[in-house]
């Protein structure tokens, strides 16, 4: 007999409010801590076959969150790095774009985040700090307190993954 809706049914009912209380916390907000404790639930179901092991529920809970909550604040750091660059730029009414430019532009924007999801934390604000705010490869090797060899690496890893992802979708079409 399967016992995986029965394990699965016993952790969100015993585990759910401390996690959606915790992720409250965490994030301030309500609202994401619930779609975060969502994701969590997910995310257990997707990795079902490791249920049936667990010993300590709390503990394996707390990491899938603080995983999931980890890729939220990258990418609301990404998108508030895009809204800055955006509010730097002075639009005049001819040059507002058109809706279905902004959608492209909308959509542009979540495949770069997806693109970045793969690279560290430091390559990823090496790349923002470049590309969206202008800064040197000396200035953002004194930010995150690396050579500008290093730099140059994490722009390299960058570029790599959006040139990866550029030749997947060709392929496709």
């Amino acid at each position: 007999m399967n016992k995986l809706p029965a394990v699965i049914d016993h952790l969100y009912r015993n585990h759910h409010s401390w996690l959606y209380q915790w992720l409250r916390t965490k994030i301030g907000n309500s609202e994401q801590a619930a779609d975060l404790v969502q994701d969590t639930f997910i995310k257990i179901i997707q990795t079902r076959d490791e249920l049936l092991g667990i010993k300590e529920p709390r503990a394996y809970l707390t990491s899938i969150a603080k995983n999931l909550l980890i890729d939220h604040v990258r990418r609301k750091k990404i998108e508030q790095a895009y809204l800055d660059g955006l509010s730097h730029l002075q639009f005049t009414l001819d040059n507002i774009p058109s809706p279905e430019d902004q959608m492209q532009l909308i959509q542009a924007v979540d495949q770069l985040c997806q693109i970045l999801e793969q690279v560290s934390e430091k390559a990823q604000k090496a790349f923002i700090w470049h590309y969206l705010d202008g800064f040197t490869h000396r200035e953002i090797a004194e930010k995150l307190q690396v050579s500008t060899k290093m730099v140059q690496k994490y722009l390299a890893q960058c570029l790599i993954q959006c040139y990866l992802v550029r030749t997947e979708m060709e392929e496709l079409v």
